[in-house]
């Protein structure tokens, strides 16, 4: 089928969920928008990042559908670019891997849809380098994803109904790779297995909708200490969801912003999670929202 204009929705996700460092996911009801028209060529971006991000060939969205044309043989023709971002950028909610999937998915279907969702998902993590937030981008709801020789294998995790995700998050940003240079080579065998233990059981939690001990099943030892040392008020953020009746709370992704799973309170839970934000010298906004199971799709 031949097009001349297509929108892509892609939603915001949620990598790590505490323990579950660079293979654990969950996509969220919140959305970027990028319609593709062939003819004119332009770039558009309106909402989050329309000051800093760019509008040219080095935009996430534009490299990753040329790639797709570029993998068919294809020539890309021009079009014109229109993003509607409803994700905030550099907050550890997956931005640049909803444009990245967003290209890749607009891409496909110009071309014929040559390439399944499993394709999409391995060339968006050789770009990213691992796969926790594109394959919830791609597929929706929580994914485990984990490499697997030269590819990466994805699952899906059921999620409760009625569960909330209740986001700080704060004005100033995290850096992917900052966060991620704080990281050591190398951890602690008790700290490994703190971390499998916990992403097992998170897990059973989800699957089973027995969140009874989801307090500890989001606990971290891999990453989150770490990235305390630049990020100080996030323990206060997450101590304070905990105590207004959180089921759980870990830092989203590389930060900046933190996530607590609730089904009630969730006013509260958010109120007090600004107010220690605030004590602690940081300013934000505070989001609630639901896990989606719905990934990328082409709006019609």
């Amino acid at each position: 089928m031949n097009y001349s204009e297509i929108t892509v929705k892609v939603p915001a996700t949620s990598a790590n969920m505490g323990p579950g460092f660079d293979c654990l996911g969950i996509a969220l009801d919140i959305w970027n928008s990028v319609t593709f028209e062939v003819g004119e060529p332009g770039f558009q971006i309106c909402g989050h990042g329309e000051n800093e991000l760019p509008r040219d060939e080095s935009n996430l969205v534009w490299s990753s559908i040329a790639r797709i044309f570029h993998e068919v043989g294809r020539g890309m023709p021009d079009m014109s670019l229109t993003c509607y971002n409803g994700i905030p950028t550099t907050r550890g909610l997956g931005s640049s891997s909803a444009a990245l999937v967003a290209g890749l998915v607009a891409g496909n279907e110009f071309c014929g849809n040559p390439f399944d969702k499993s394709d999409l998902l391995q060339m968006a993590a050789d770009v990213e380098g691992h796969p926790d937030n594109v394959a919830p981008a791609l597929f929706g709801g929580m994914q485990i994803a984990v490499a697997h020789g030269d590819g990466v294998v994805n699952a899906s995790v059921p999620i409760p109904e009625n569960l909330s995700a209740v986001l700080y998050v704060p004005d100033s940003p995290m850096p992917t790779d900052e966060a991620r240079d704080l990281l050591g080579s190398e951890v602690p065998r008790t700290d490994a297995v703190f971390n499998i233990g916990r992403a097992a059981l998170l897990v059973r939690a989800m699957a089973s909708g027995d969140l009874r001990h989801l307090d500890i099943a989001t606990e971290d030892r891999l990453h989150q200490p770490a990235r305390q040392t630049i990020f100080f008020p996030m323990n206060n953020i997450i101590r304070a969801a905990m105590g207004a009746g959180s089921l759980g709370a870990f830092l989203s992704g590389a930060g900046s912003t933190v996530l607590a799973l609730a089904t009630e309170k969730e006013f509260t839970i958010g109120y007090e999670m600004a107010d220690a934000a605030v004590k602690s010298g940081l300013s934000g906004e505070v989001v609630i929202t639901k896990p989606t199971t719905l990934g990328a799709h082409i709006q019609t």
